[in-house]
């Protein structure tokens, strides 16, 4: 599992956002957010590195929590 720091992750409209960004993305089983600690959980056979890219370019910077 890759846990996310999305900071920016402010609000329902921010969340839905992010959700459509990451939900077509080859690999990932499972997809879940916590709006109080603004962070996502990712489960699946997929890259920390590309999915912090690709919520970069959507404008939402995150962070892997370790």
């Amino acid at each position: 599992m890759i846990t996310l720091s999305i900071p920016d992750m402010s609000c329902g409209h921010c969340r839905a956002s992010i959700e459509a960004a990451l939900a077509p993305v080859p690999g990932i089983t499972a997809l879940r957010f916590d709006g109080e600690r603004r962070q996502a959980e990712i489960e699946g056979d997929v890259s920390a590195r590309d999915l912090v890219q690709l919520l970069d370019a959507i404008g939402f910077p995150a962070q892997v929590v370790s």
